[in-house]
């Protein structure tokens, strides 16, 4: 792995496993934190969507800070048995998160532009991850790799949306437009940029 190689693998990581935990702040900070300034007190005192809302989150987290491992390939080679271990913690996790996610996507701030990007998201990590699963319990491997690429890059919008929020927010002065826009470009690119890296790979998709 040369020095660019390693560098990018380095932040990478550190981006992971940084907004991997960034969820921890809800539980530990008292009163509103994050995005929870964007919602209304009535919905921040609906159970159901704070249900939703923890359990994406958390179990969001989880997916990150398990995930990235994943792309390892000393891991793959040396401890197989933790790969699939953490592979299995990633599924679960995704399975959760996600079905959360579409949930309380409906109700993002912004409106339907903002739901629908994040709804379409959610329902996008679960279909790559899901069918990322199925591949290698069929030892379809190349289909396997693939889409976790696109599986990982549908999470990895997590890290993304913090990258491109608050420079949204001062290109525009108003927190709602950001918001509506990185709805869709915390994901959109990084699934073009996986399309690219399957591609590049070689990797046969179905």
């Amino acid at each position: 792995m040369g020095r660019t190689n390693k560098l990018a693998w380095f932040v990478f990581a550190f981006l992971a496993i940084g907004v991997g935990l960034y969820p921890m702040g809800y539980f530990f900070v008292a009163g509103k934190f994050g995005l929870l300034y964007s919602k209304s007190d009535a919905l921040l005192a609906n159970t159901l969507w704070n249900v939703g809302f923890y359990g994406h989150i958390t179990f969001g987290g989880l997916a990150l800070l398990t995930g990235w491992s994943q792309f390892s390939k000393r891991l793959r080679n040396k401890r197989l048995q933790l790969h699939r271990n953490l592979g299995k913690i990633y599924v679960g996790s995704v399975v959760i998160s996600g079905i959360c996610a579409v949930g309380i996507g409906f109700f993002a701030t912004g409106g339907w532009v903002s739901a629908s990007g994040f709804v379409l998201l959610g329902l996008i990590w679960l279909y790559t991850t899901l069918s990322a699963y199925a591949a290698i319990c069929r030892k379809d491997m190349a289909l396997h790799q693939g889409m976790m690429i696109y599986s990982y890059a549908a999470c990895f919008a997590a890290v993304t949306l913090r990258i491109w929020l608050p420079l949204l927010q001062f290109a525009f002065g108003e927190f709602l437009i950001a918001y509506k826009i990185v709805a869709w470009l915390c994901w959109v690119p990084n699934m073009i940029f996986a399309f690219f890296w399957v591609k590049k790979r070689g990797l046969v998709l179905g």
